[in-house]
């Protein structure tokens, strides 16, 4: 049995590439978030960590959290970034598990796609790369992953469940997730969960 979405994802996904397509292009521009260097050092990013990525690896970071405050990554780690942006977490990510890991990024913004992968180019990373896809369908193979990170992404999705029912099938047995998302304790009314600016603001 299906579960009754309250927004056409459809809808809710147009708007969210509009705005990140925004933050690739433009980085430095006026949003209703922050970004770049000075978001990762409030959330508590190691500093020596982001300090030796070049700008364009971390100007266009709009993350809400930091997964890497859960544990960090173990050398030779294989790991999916659920909506890798321009690519800022996995680039931590592939510093923790070293050439002998592997990171997968997944994003549905070609600008982001387009920026990470230049950027993987420049650092000469060749264990991680970024993949079109989408949360809701992971262009990763089952059992594949020991760890699924994400970063302020499974709240911009209209169908949870589908979610997490694919990270789920990535992650090995006894694999973990380790996310940072915003969440609301508190009941919200029918007529704001239907408000697609809501859902993106």
């Amino acid at each position: 049995m299906g579960v009754e979405l309250v927004v056409d994802p459809e809808i809710l996904r147009a708007e969210v590439r509009d705005k990140y397509r925004a933050v690739a292009a433009s980085p430095h521009g006026s949003f209703h978030f922050h970004t770049g260097r000075g978001l990762a050092a409030r959330l508590g990013y190691d500093g020596r960590a982001v300090d030796v990525l070049p700008e364009r690896a971390v100007e266009s970071f709009a993350g809400v959290g930091n997964p890497f405050s859960l544990g960090p990554l173990a050398a030779g780690e294989r790991v999916v970034d659920v909506g890798s942006g321009a690519g800022f977490d996995s680039f931590i990510a592939a510093a923790q598990i070293g050439p002998g890991g592997q990171v997968i990024g997944v994003d549905m913004t070609p600008e982001m796609l387009v920026k990470s992968r230049a950027t993987a180019g420049a650092l000469g990373l060749g264990n991680v790369e970024f993949r079109d896809g989408l949360a809701e369908r992971l262009p990763v193979e089952d059992a594949w992953a020991d760890v699924v990170i994400s970063n302020g992404v499974i709240n911009l999705c209209a169908d949870k469940r589908a979610v997490f029912d694919e990270i789920r099938r990535v992650l090995r047995p006894g694999g973990r997730l380790q996310f940072a998302d915003i969440a609301n304790g508190r009941p919200v009314p029918p007529e704001a969960l239907r408000d697609i600016d809501l859902w993106t603001g």
